[in-house]
């Protein structure tokens, strides 16, 4: 799969050119709805930037538990728009009709996309930052790993309170005293399980081994800047899942820029992440890193 992935990933944007695509070719233009496969929840949409392209690309990924949810629900901020970088927004399969790594597969066939028809959409995509919150940084995070695995990492990745590691949620939940509001992670009925297949707590080797921070611990390849935040009351997922994927992508290359921070008060995304000052430093690393 890497190898597949890495040669249609180098084939580039001009090589393959969508029936109509030059229709998205336009300064300033949105498009919704572009499949980039057969499924109705491979679809993207695309804000670009007034003036001259192609234009640097920021990825967002959204969350519901792996089940629900919607790029709509991910807010474009107009002034990244307008600062020149292209906003792309993706769905994929939900875990109650495909299995995991379907979701894996789908962010990485996104990516795919957009190096084949960069060109046609106006956009860079070898100048890309992938954004995710909840279940969308989980994917985010997993998504920019595989890139890196096959030698294309991305320019940077923002992970927003997101689950990176389902074998110790449960642990943390109890390390910092709280019952999560949605159920316990080891249990067969939560998102985690349903997403696998299979119990966490049933194969929870198995369940640590496919997520962000089992995989860092395998990975000796220079990672992309990341930006981590996570509220320090979040009643869902513990911030100390933050801290994980924070001490996994150090120790997986000392030399990696990583930019964490727990917002105080903050709950499970909400208003905290969506202002000053996190916006702003949001903002200002997806611009350093896409310069």
């Amino acid at each position: 799969m890497p190898g597949l992935i890495r040669r249609t990933l180098l084939i580039g944007g001009a090589a393959a050119v969508a029936a109509g695509g030059i229709a998205f070719w336009r300064r300033g233009s949105a498009a919704s709805d572009i499949a980039y496969g057969e499924d109705p929840r491979q679809v993207m949409d695309v804000t670009l930037p007034a003036g001259e392209g192609p234009f640097p690309v920021l990825m967002l990924i959204h969350g519901g538990a792996f089940k629900v949810g919607d790029k709509t629900e991910m807010p474009i901020w107009l002034d990244l728009v307008d600062a020149g970088i292209a906003v792309v927004r993706i769905n994929y399969r939900f875990s109650t009709t495909a299995k995991w790594p379907a979701q894996g597969e789908d962010c990485l066939a996104a990516v795919v996309h957009l190096q084949r028809e960069g060109m046609a959409l106006g956009l860079d995509p070898s100048r890309l930052v992938l954004m995710g919150s909840s279940a969308g940084a989980f994917l985010a995070v997993s998504t920019a790993l595989s890139l890196v695995e096959v030698g294309l990492k991305p320019r940077g990745v923002v992970s927003l309170f997101g689950p990176m590691d389902f074998s110790t949620m449960d642990q943390d939940m109890k390390t910092l005293g709280r019952t999560p509001q949605m159920g316990w992670t080891d249990a067969a009925d939560s998102a985690e399980s349903q997403l696998l297949g299979y119990a966490v707590g049933e194969k929870r080797e198995a369940a640590r081994a496919m997520g962000p921070v089992g995989r860092l611990s395998r990975l000796k390849e220079p990672l992309p800047p990341i930006l981590i935040r996570h509220g320090d009351a979040d009643p869902l997922i513990a911030d100390l899942q933050a801290k994980r994927l924070r001490e996994a992508w150090v120790a997986a290359d000392p030399q990696a820029e990583v930019d964490y921070k727990l917002v105080p008060g903050a709950g499970h995304g909400g208003e905290a992440f969506e202002t000053d000052p996190v916006k702003a430093e949001i903002m200002a690393f997806v611009q350093k890193a896409l310069a």
